[in-house]
């Protein structure tokens, strides 16, 4: 079986073959993080003036699956806002972290745009925001500590696990993520906490018990008064 190139060639002659004229192209992911596994994929960032519009596409070549993120030179900044009016800045991130494998002039501009935006942070939870998550936190803990059913109790945690996660970062002013970039965010927010916040849910999926999720909640809300049931209204006049 012929051995498929390193990253860096397959990503140069992926471009080469099918934007030869594209202005810029970026190498991202985890493989240009050094975080990359047998199933990681080559995450191609391509800018082209002669496009229209944006999109995605996924293709395999080269013997790796290829993530294609196709913009022209100014319709990857709605990706850029829209991404951190959410809080998960993957367009900046990807752009900021990229390897360049083209540049006619533009790379420098677009990174410059990406780190700024990365460094400003997502916009600040007012009280209000607050309290809503913290009374979703508290109804999921809830749920979870009257839980009596293993297969929902599992799915109330996984839940729950979002929720806290969520409010650790925005809290503080950090970056979020989905899946695997909860972790990597909660990590480079704060080590120790992240490690606490890990070990608790999985202490529940191993054993059952929910003693440390609950402490490691009650730790985390306690700066903003606590868990939020009694008082709580929304939408009232």
């Amino acid at each position: 079986m012929k051995k498929r190139p390193e990253p860096i060639e397959a990503a140069v002659q992926f471009v080469e073959r099918h934007f030869p004229n594209c202005q810029g192209a970026l190498l991202a992911g985890s493989v240009v993080r050094g975080q990359a596994t047998e199933t990681s994929d080559l995450d191609l960032v391509i800018f082209d003036d002669n496009l229209v519009s944006s999109y995605r596409e996924s293709v395999i070549e080269f013997g790796w699956n290829i993530e294609l993120f196709v913009h022209n030179l100014t319709s990857y900044r709605f990706f850029f806002e829209s991404d951190c009016k959410e809080a998960k800045p993957s367009m900046p991130r990807m752009v900021s972290e990229g390897k360049i494998l083209k540049d006619t002039g533009l790379i420098a501009g677009i990174k410059k745009e990406a780190k700024e935006l990365l460094e400003q942070g997502p916009k600040a939870w007012s009280k209000k925001t607050i309290d809503l998550k913290r009374y979703f936190i508290t109804d999921a803990l809830d749920d979870l500590i009257g839980c009596q059913n293993r297969g929902e109790g599992i799915f109330i945690a996984s839940k729950l696990g979002e929720l806290v996660g969520e409010f650790i970062l925005r809290s503080n002013r950090k970056w979020i993520g989905s899946s695997k970039w909860l972790v990597r965010s909660l990590v480079h927010h704060d080590k120790e906490l992240a490690d606490e916040f890990v070990e608790a849910f999985d202490s529940f999926y191993k054993t059952n018990n929910i003693e440390k999720i609950v402490i490691l909640i009650d730790k985390v809300l306690e700066p903003f008064g606590g868990r939020l049931f009694e008082g709580f209204t929304l939408g009232k006049k």
